[in-house]
């Protein structure tokens, strides 16, 4: 480990050391990358992201107070549900005329099983994807939810609501006419390839992407305005992945309730992103990507001109990577580092506007040589990925102002 590296570290655990973290400094060293080292970036994502308050004798008591509010969420939104459903078949005479699988009626607890089967299957989809050039979320985690795989459950979990909502709507299958087929041939021919492509883990298992799974699918229950829009699963893959290889053991047991709470804290920053009747407003995605083009132009009038000239908006672009926090653009060690310098913003994602200024004059040379077809294929799928340098770019032109 080289000298600087220990000195920071040590610079860490100096301001991680005080009875109360004072925030201007840890911002200060956070901008500049946290090393993973004991669990200092778990940590210092956490205060960042206002779950841990910056007094230090209170973290215990509050996180013993989350993880216990977790677990209450687990019964209440996973497991009940789950244990109705299984009771369906079972007893029949909880099934009133009131409240059966059919009742039209919108305040029907069917009705609501059966919409968040929806926004489930949604969700489903897009874990499974959660960077699949990486093994980890298809990996077992080393601390399985028990609540939910206690071999002496019998009600229905997410995967086998995910399994059986998937098969009945591949089985009958309706075509456009409104005549029903009930799929001829081999009915494993129409299991979606999602279900088929992983291999099951063992019973009392879980994968990662399952905890992502329940985090994002909590969420949408307890954000019914917001519910579950795809894009999510990005801004919740990194945070969790970061929790759950926490060094410390004793946090990274709890890396899915501390995950469910930071990711709500920056949904919060960042919601109106996602929220198609804000677009326009001051604090929507349009306003921001304007923004984007504006600091352009400052910064680099020829550069923004050829964008202008070429009829490149920033929507094909800078929507995807403002609305994820450019998780899609680079691999995930370094969207992470990415983010130690975003959640260290004191003005709260300004950064991210220079970083996603950063980007473009570092390709300006080929931007400027380069036809329509060509820029748009270098800025969808954008070609450096030494984030360093993009994170010093940026840094050039915040001091620059």
């Amino acid at each position: 480990m080289s000298r600087l590296h220990q000195s920071r570290i040590a610079d860490f655990q100096e301001v991680l050391g005080e009875p109360t973290v004072a925030l201007t400094k840890l911002r200060e060293l956070c901008f500049s990358g946290i090393p993973f080292d004991g669990g200092l970036r778990c940590l210092c994502w956490k205060i960042l992201l206002n779950y841990l308050p910056l007094e230090k004798a209170l973290w215990s008591s509050l996180l013993k107070k989350q993880r216990d509010l977790y677990s209450q969420f687990l019964k209440e939104m996973i497991i009940q549900p789950g244990i109705a459903k299984a009771n369906l078949g079972v007893s029949r005479e909880d099934v009133t005329l009131e409240d059966h699988p059919l009742n039209p009626n919108p305040d029907s607890r069917w009705n609501t099983y059966f919409k968040d089967n929806e926004v489930l299957l949604q969700i489903d989809k897009d874990v499974r994807r959660l960077y699949p050039d990486m093994a980890f979320f298809q990996r077992p985690t080393d601390y399985p939810c028990l609540l939910i795989l206690d071999p002496q459950n019998e009600f229905e979990t997410l995967r086998r609501r995910v399994e059986q909502t998937t098969l009945k709507s591949q089985t009958v299958a309706r075509n456009r006419s409104g005549v029903t087929n009930v799929s001829s041939g081999s009915p494993l021919k129409t299991t979606p390839s999602s279900l088929s492509e992983y291999e099951v883990l063992p019973n009392g298992c879980e994968a990662h992407w399952e905890v992502v799974e329940r985090i994002l699918f909590i969420y949408a229950k307890l954000n019914p305005g917001i519910a579950y829009v795809q894009g999510m699963n990005e801004i919740v893959g990194p945070l969790y992945y970061t929790f759950a290889t926490d060094p410390n053991s004793e946090w990274k047991e709890h890396a899915e309730a501390d995950t469910f709470f930071c990711f709500t804290n920056l949904m919060a920053e960042i919601r109106d992103n996602f929220i198609k009747s804000l677009d326009d407003s001051q604090c929507g995605i349009t306003y921001k990507m304007e923004k984007v083009y504006s600091t352009l132009k400052e910064k680099d009038v020829e550069l923004y001109l050829k964008l202008q000239e070429q009829n490149i908006k920033p929507q094909f672009f800078a929507f995807r990577w403002l609305t994820l926090l450019l998780s899609q653009e680079f691999l995930l060690p370094d969207v992470i580092r990415i983010w130690d310098s975003l959640f260290a913003d004191d003005k709260r994602f300004d950064f991210l506007l220079l970083v996603c200024c950063a980007m473009l004059t570092l390709i300006r040379d080929q931007l400027l040589e380069g036809d329509f077809t060509l820029n748009m294929r270098l800025l969808q799928d954008y070609p450096i990925s030494d984030v360093h340098l993009i994170l010093k770019k940026a840094k050039e032109l915040q001091d620059s102002k």
